[in-house]
């Protein structure tokens, strides 16, 4: 796993062995960066269910002001405190160690609004719609902000979110993983 573009491109970033953490495949990553590249400068972001980190690093390294990570496993967030000495980017990050849940009403408490909030749960776990229905309840996105999910489950996180505040933008498949492209409804 690695950066794939940005001031930090090239530098290989450390991964957990873990049934609960997936790394994001370089060349979803890079599908996705490319569809958003133009969002990303100077843009205040959060990755949430962060894992390594890698995405939220990815973030930073292509020019975003500040990227949020949150995980709530101590192995994780050790992990991303890791990938972000070896890339320098200390300064523009805050590694939230918390539960998804507690993590968004800490946002909300200290009033943070994101551009992009990346929603990358565990495959199994269905969390994407609650995740999503808490930051727009919240009040957490910025009014054109971008909520992006990452599944391998579409029908059901799709059913989830017609039911929310949310319109899907886009979607696209890479193998078995879905990004689901998420704007608030106003």
């Amino acid at each position: 796993m690695r950066v794939i573009s940005g001031c930090a491109k090239g530098t290989k970033l450390n991964s957990i062995e873990s049934i609960d953490t997936r790394p994001t495949l370089d060349r979803v990553k890079e599908s996705l960066f490319n569809i958003i590249q133009n969002r990303i400068d100077d843009s205040v972001v959060l990755d949430l269910f962060a894992g390594s980190g890698a995405i939220g690093i990815e973030f930073i390294s292509r020019g975003a002001k500040k990227v949020y990570f949150c995980e709530h496993s101590h192995m994780a967030a050790e992990m991303i405190k890791k990938n972000l000495d070896k890339t320098r980017f200390f300064d523009k990050s805050d590694v939230v160690e918390k539960d998804f849940k507690k993590c968004l009403l800490n946002m909300k408490e200290q009033k943070i609004k994101f551009d992009t909030i990346y929603i990358d749960p565990p495959y199994k776990k269905d969390l994407a719609g609650l995740a999503t229905e808490l930051i727009i309840s919240y009040d957490l996105l910025k009014k054109d902000g971008l909520i992006i999910v990452e599944t391998d489950e579409k029908e059901r996180d799709l059913r989830e979110l017609e039911k929310l505040k949310v319109t899907v933008n886009d979607l696209r498949k890479y193998g078995r993983a879905y990004l689901i492209f998420l704007s608030r409804k106003e």
